[in-house]
């Protein structure tokens, strides 16, 4: 059915003759990203970019422009730093991968969404993504795997309030002193919670692993044995992570 729908398409679009079809794929994108596209400008764009109102389509929000050409499938549609890419079968998988291998971050891809009338929706949640990149990175992430993040950095004003509220008197310590005990909690959550693991990731003993959390648990109030303490926490870490990054 897709197949079909994507041959109608390419057929209408290489027969049309219309003022859409002969407008740059960037006019005819503007308003579907912008999410304030009426039916008749979607179907326009449908007929000018030879693509179908619906199928599997994820919008990518770049650092800077660049382009990526189809293949695995997927098609591309450009419109300055922001992609629009028509998945094959497969799915973010290889597209994002062809990003990566352009060099093209750093990059944010928001999840599938079900048509062209959706696709501002898509731009927003891609540009979501796009802030929890570090500066200067290559990296290309998607919505899904930083959403946490994504919550704090798509709010700043909060994001400051968080950072102070749990982090405050964390970050009147020396800065070494500081960086000690954000590294050390840090590798204790990717290590699952495990404190004998960390101990080995950080080559130091268990108990120093311990006494540093208690002292991060005193410094902070919060525990790190309570659950929403500790996704208040984890929160204020992905702050401090952004805060740090943007300088």
């Amino acid at each position: 059915m897709r197949r079909d729908a994507w041959a109608a398409a390419q057929q209408r679009a290489g027969t049309e003759t219309s003022a859409g079809a002969q407008q740059p794929a960037g006019a005819l994108l503007g308003p579907l990203l912008a999410g304030s596209a009426q039916p008749h400008q979607v179907r326009r764009a449908a007929r000018g970019l030879g693509l179908p109102e619906r199928g599997r389509y994820a919008v990518v929000v770049l650092g800077t422009a660049a382009m990526v050409p189809d293949g695995d499938g997927a098609r591309w549609c450009w419109c300055g730093e922001v992609g629009v890419v028509l998945l094959g079968r497969g799915g973010l998988d290889g597209p994002v991968g062809s990003l990566g291998e352009a060099g093209a971050g750093p990059g944010g891809v928001s999840p599938v969404v079900g048509g062209l009338a959706e696709l501002g929706l898509a731009r927003r949640l891609a540009g979501a993504a796009l802030l929890t990149c570090g500066p200067g990175t290559h990296e290309i992430v998607t919505l899904d795997e930083r959403l946490p993040t994504a919550l704090v950095a798509s709010r700043p004003e909060l994001s400051a309030r968080l950072l102070a509220e749990v982090f405050g008197p964390l970050l009147v310590l020396d800065p070494a002193e500081r960086a000690l005990l954000v590294g050390t909690l840090e590798v204790w959550l990717e290590c699952g919670g495990s404190v004998g693991r960390a101990a080995v990731r950080l080559r130091c003993h268990r108990n120093t692993v311990f006494n540093r959390l208690r002292r991060l648990e005193r410094l902070t109030s919060r525990s790190l044995s309570h659950p929403r303490e500790l996704v208040e926490t984890v929160l204020a870490l992905d702050a401090l992570r952004l805060s740090a990054a943007r300088g």
